[in-house]
C-alpha cells in the first residue's frame, strides 16, 4: 500500500501540466489614452484622492488658487521658485519666501518636471528650486504646471527629463501619485502620515 507521501507524488506526476500560452511581444505594454491628457491626468489623480484644477487662464487658476488659500495664514504659505514668486506676487496671492520661512508651514507651492496623464503622478526633482523639502514636508502640496508639460506615459517623462539634464541627472526625481497614503497591519488607512495629506495641480 502507498504512503500519503507516495500517492502525493504520483498524483503530481500523473498531472497535465498545459505549456503556458506564448505572450505576445508586439502587444502594446500601456492601454490607450482615450481622452485629452488633461482630462486623463485629471481622472487619475482624483482616483487617488488628489485635486486637479485645469484652468483656462492666468486669471482662473488665481481665482481658484486663492479658493484653496483662503483659510491658510499667509505666514504658512512658502514658495522657493522664482517664477511662481513673480506670479504670486503680481496676483496679490501672500506668501513666505523659502529662506524666510516659519517654523510652520501648512502650504508648500512649486513647479513640477512633468505631469504624467496615464498614471496621474506628477514628476519632481531635487533640481527645482524647493529642492527635495517642499514637495514632502509641508501638509498641503500645492503645485503649478503648464499644459506643455503634460505627457502620456511614464516612459515619455523619463526621455524628456534626461532630454532637460543632459549632462547630469537630478540627484533625486520622485514620482508623486496623489496624498500620503498609509495603512498599517488592520488596513485602517491614514492620510499624510509620511507626506502631505492634500496634493493639488493647478494646471494652465
Amino acid at each position: 500500500m502507498a504512503s500519503a507521501r507516495e500517492e502525493i507524488l504520483n498524483r503530481l506526476k500523473n498531472a497535465i501540466h498545459p505549456e503556458p500560452e506564448m505572450p505576445d511581444f508586439d502587444a502594446p505594454v500601456y492601454h490607450a489614452i482615450e481622452k485629452s491628457l488633461g482630462q486623463a491626468f485629471k481622472e487619475n489623480l482624483e482616483a487617488v484622492n488628489g485635486s486637479v484644477y485645469l484652468c483656462k487662464s492666468e486669471e482662473e487658476l488665481v481665482e481658484r488658487l486663492k479658493a484653496v488659500l483662503q483659510n491658510i495664514p499667509e505666514t504658512e504659505v512658502v514658495c522657493a521658485e522664482d517664477e511662481l514668486q513673480e506670479l504670486l506676487a503680481k496676483n496679490g496671492i501672500q506668501h513666505q519666501n523659502y529662506e524666510n520661512r516659519q517654523q510652520t508651514i501648512e502650504a508648500g507651492i512649486t513647479s513640477c518636471e512633468f505631469l504624467i496623464a496615464h498614471t496621474g503622478s506628477v514628476m519632481v526633482s531635487s533640481a527645482l528650486q524647493g529642492g527635495r523639502q517642499l514637495s514632502v514636508y509641508p501638509p498641503q502640496h500645492i503645485v503649478i504646471a503648464r499644459k506643455d508639460q503634460l505627457v502620456d506615459y511614464l516612459h515619455t517623462a523619463y526621455a524628456k527629463i534626461r532630454e532637460k539634464y543632459p549632462d547630469q541627472l537630478p540627484s533625486q526625481i520622485t514620482l508623486v501619485t496623489g496624498p500620503s497614503r498609509t495603512a498599517d497591519i488592520e488596513k485602517t488607512l491614514v492620510m499624510g502620515a509620511h507626506g502631505p495629506r492634500e496634493l493639488h495641480v493647478f494646471l494652465y
